[in-house]
């Protein structure tokens, strides 16, 4: 099972129209592919939101796509919040890991997906060396969710076909 996260929390982000694209990409090459979206979860202590989805979609998973939006150089700290809150040995251990960053600017929160590697690594989880950047996102992806460029496509198709054998 795969599960897409949307690493933000904010209303009607861009972040989550990729994280929806990616997951409709899946789905047409693979079953099982759930969307996670953090937008009003409470994820910032372990109460029974954050159970539920770790029961339903996390601790089954082996798979993971992080799309996360550059939050001041790195990742948005609730999605930190919710895999710290989490049982981590059940939710992450030994389980693979997908990262795109999106971004306004033009460097894709490459520092993000680095630091979310770092952080990825020490959960003993395997992280795809084909990391994402999509940088200025409002010229790659529409309010829609569709995607702009023809380029685009194809490195994000390499991307999900590279992890689906990973």
């Amino acid at each position: 099972m795969i599960t897409v996260i949307s690493g933000t929390n904010r209303k009607d982000s861009m972040t989550l129209r990729v994280a929806a694209l990616y997951t409709k990409l899946l789905r047409a090459k693979t079953k099982e592919v759930h969307l996670l979206s953090l937008e009003g979860l409470n994820v910032w202590e372990r109460g029974d939101d954050l159970k539920k989805i770790e029961q339903r979609l996390l601790i089954p998973s082996d798979k993971f796509v992080f799309i996360m939006p550059e939050y001041n150089g790195s990742y948005p700290g609730i999605l930190k919040m919710m895999m710290d809150n989490s049982d981590i040995r059940k939710c992450w251990w030994y389980k693979k890991a997908m990262l795109t960053g999106v971004a306004d600017g033009r460097a894709g929160n490459l520092r993000g997906m680095d630091h979310m590697t770092n952080v990825l690594n020490y959960l003993k989880m395997n992280v795809l060396h084909n990391k994402v950047p999509l940088s200025r996102i409002n010229d790659e992806v529409d309010q829609a969710g569709n995607l702009l460029k023809d380029e685009t496509f194809s490195v994000i198709d390499k991307q999900i076909e590279e992890f689906l054998v990973f």
